[in-house]
């Protein structure tokens, strides 16, 4: 029996691959941060997210290229990709809202909602079920929240300042924009044309209740690949995965 929810869900998406990535330097010196390769898997970030949209059921790709864009429009032209991929690319600094504006006005059906994904995002989990829950909300914006481990071990203590137990790296008792999302048809419309849409629009969606949080589920792969210690620990977490 088909899924009456099928037809809500995208099948498109914007991935924001402009970032320089200097703090994954020297990395990066020769390549923009989403083209970087995850020790042992012989695969760049963006590879791995293609294919992670592709099995959730996205079929479109617009791919917002910045730093060192023809590194990555070269290998996206060369690579075996699983759907089609449109690059853009911003001929004058937009800001993260115009960026995403930007892009967004190249997808295939601009009247039909999309996901999007900064491009040093290595994440898994159901697209799917975040869409239903965006739906379900009546959402004009959903963000995927993700607890991630603090570097550092914690301390425990009772009432009375005793020590009780150590824990060595714990989640945060506070939720993060995980860098991930679902978009209605109509917030393209709400971006600014230059700027952050984190300072402008979603402040405004919150206001008025249209905007949703879409808490990853406990045990799914999620993590920012922002330094070359995320990269060693991200290679040992899939080793431990068996992947």
């Amino acid at each position: 029996m088909t899924d009456p929810r099928a037809a809500s869900r995208p099948t498109q998406a914007v991935i924001l691959a402009g970032g320089q990535g200097s703090r994954l330097r020297p990395y990066t010196d020769d390549r923009p941060k989403p083209m970087v390769e995850i020790p042992g898997t012989g695969t760049p970030i963006i590879g791995h997210q293609l294919g992670w949209l592709a099995e959730e059921g996205v079929t479109d790709v617009v791919v917002s290229c910045g730093h060192l864009a023809d590194v990555l429009e070269n290998w996206l032209a060369s690579a075996d990709l699983p759907l089609k991929v449109t690059t853009v690319v911003e001929t004058e600094p937009l800001g993260r809202g115009g960026g995403l504006k930007y892009a967004a006005a190249h997808l295939p059906h601009p009247e039909r909602a999309w996901y999007a994904t900064n491009g040093d995002i290595w994440t898994r989990f159901s697209l799917r079920d975040m869409a239903d829950f965006h739906t379900e909300r009546d959402a004009v914006a959903t963000l995927a929240l993700a607890r991630p481990r603090i570097p550092w071990g914690a301390v425990q203590t009772d009432g009375f300042g005793h020590i009780t137990d150590f824990i060595e790296a714990p989640p945060t008792t506070y939720e993060i924009n995980a860098g991930v999302y679902v978009f209605s048809p109509e917030f393209a419309g709400l971006l600014p044309e230059r700027g952050d849409h984190e300072r402008t629009t979603f402040p405004h969606l919150a206001r008025e209740r249209r905007l949703a949080g879409f808490p990853i589920p406990q045990g799914a792969y999620w993590r920012a690949i922002d330094t070359a210690k995320d990269l060693t620990e991200a290679a040992k977490e899939l080793a431990a995965l068996g992947r």
